[in-house]
């Protein structure tokens, strides 16, 4: 897939060198990193307080991005049953955590796609409350859920529904405050409708195959509706709507391959940013940034498979935290689907952590980072099992190579689990730098 422009990539590493500047003072200073009575995972020593901070546009536009990988792998298996195939996610920000909508067979005893969710808490350590959402009914697949929380505590979604005319359409689905009884029905799981089909006046709509390219952004008082076309391949659209249901035609909102599956909006500066999402079924990720959310740049590379597991990537969602039209939103991680065969038909949900980078550097000079985290805000690195080593903690932004600072020495040993403080502290959670 296409690079982004010179132009472009030179503006995000000016806005990095400035970034680095800026931080200067903060490099020269201790940085407090406390022990506490918190136990590690075995064979790492853990640090606390990492999570991303306030979604910074320049590291995304120029592609330097601190992920780690969740040490659980994956982050959410299917259930045992004859059917097991996880792996559309959606993770929507509640006030308690988390309700992470998902398409899939978990578990099932036929090959039917079902949407299913199931609520984490703030740290994504525990999952619970699996369940059915919404049954294909008289349909044969119902899946690729992208969902959005509104203040009153209801849930809206698309789904793609299949078949409708032996094609693949967006529906969909909004919940009351409950957040359980959903158009209109009452209970879960609710049954697909061919009243809850989408509909596209202004664009060749009837002949479109929307398969697992239907993402829903609110804003304005409206809905807009991202989506790819199999008969029209090389490109991710726009159409807007004021119900959810009726959506009128935009334009080509990105031109080249890739399948859209979320785009999540950022206030930053007082400047809009759009972060969008895609997949080509294979081994990587790709992401863009746009300012106006109708046209996006080319995209680049967000991430690669990890192993043999999760070799071919078939779908993804962005984990944020905060309101979506106040500054200070955070881009947290990404959930993705994936499995380890070409038919796509044994997948899993992982996920990436966006977090600052911490490095271990002992008094000889050996260099030990963080590799692997446990959520959002927790990252492992893995040290020798020779009892304590020497050194110091050295802490880098999220884009990897902006250093914050440096703590005083102290000696780590595996087990240990240190908080890194970092301006102020709100819910247990460091505040950003």
């Amino acid at each position: 897939m296409p690079a982004f422009f010179d132009h472009r990539l030179r503006c995000g590493l000016l806005g990095l060198l400035a970034s680095a500047v800026l931080h200067s003072t903060l490099a020269a200073s201790t940085l407090d990193m406390t022990l506490t009575t918190n136990v590690a995972p075995a064979g790492f020593a853990e640090v606390t307080g990492v999570e991303a901070g306030e979604f910074n546009p320049l590291i995304w536009q120029a592609g330097t991005l601190n992920f780690l990988p969740d040490q659980r792998f994956p982050l959410l298996a299917p259930k045992s049953g004859k059917f097991r195939n996880i792996y559309a996610p959606s993770a929507v920000e509640t006030p308690g955590g988390y309700r992470v909508f998902y398409g899939a067979w978990d578990g099932i005893p036929s090959g039917n796609d079902h949407i299913y969710s199931a609520t984490t808490d703030v740290g994504f350590q525990d999952f619970s409350n699996r369940h059915a959402v919404i049954a294909p009914g008289s349909y044969v697949h119902l899946c690729n859920v992208n969902a959005l929380r509104s203040d009153d505590g209801s849930f809206t979604l698309f789904g793609t529904l299949y078949p409708v005319s032996n094609l693949n359409k967006p529906a969909f689905f909004q919940s009351d405050t409950t957040g359980t009884n959903w158009n209109g029905s009452t209970g879960e799981p609710c049954t697909a409708q061919t009243r809850d089909i989408v509909d596209i006046s202004g664009y060749a709509y009837t002949n479109a195959d929307i398969n697992g390219m239907n993402v829903m952004l609110r804003e304005s008082g409206g809905y807009r509706l991202y989506f790819g076309d199999f008969h029209s391949p090389g490109g991710t659209f726009r159409a807007t709507s004021t119900d959810g249901r009726q959506y009128a035609f935009d334009a080509k909102a990105l031109t080249g391959p890739g399948a859209v599956n979320d785009v999540k909006k950022f206030q930053v500066g007082g400047t809009s940013y759009y972060l969008m999402g895609l997949h080509e079924n294979g081994a990587r990720l790709w992401q863009t940034v746009s300012t106006n959310g109708a046209t996006f740049p080319a995209s680049q590379m967000l991430l690669t498979n990890l192993d043999a597991a999760d070799a071919y990537i078939v779908a993804l969602g962005w984990v944020v935290r905060g309101p979506q039209e106040s500054p200070g939103r955070k881009l947290l991680g990404v959930l993705y689907g994936a499995g380890p065969v070409r038919s796509l038909d044994h997948n899993s949900i992982y996920a990436r952590w966006l977090q600052k980078r911490v490095v271990f550097v002992a008094n000889d000079g050996t260099r030990l980072p963080g590799t692997k985290a446990l959520g959002p805000d927790r990252q492992l690195l893995a040290l020798p099992d020779a009892g304590a080593v020497t050194g110091k903690f050295e802490v880098y932004a999220e884009d990897g190579v902006t250093l914050l600072g440096t703590s005083a020495t102290q000696a780590v040993s595996r087990g240990q689990s240190f908080r890194l403080r970092c301006g102020k502290e709100t819910a247990g959670r460091a505040g950003t730098w």
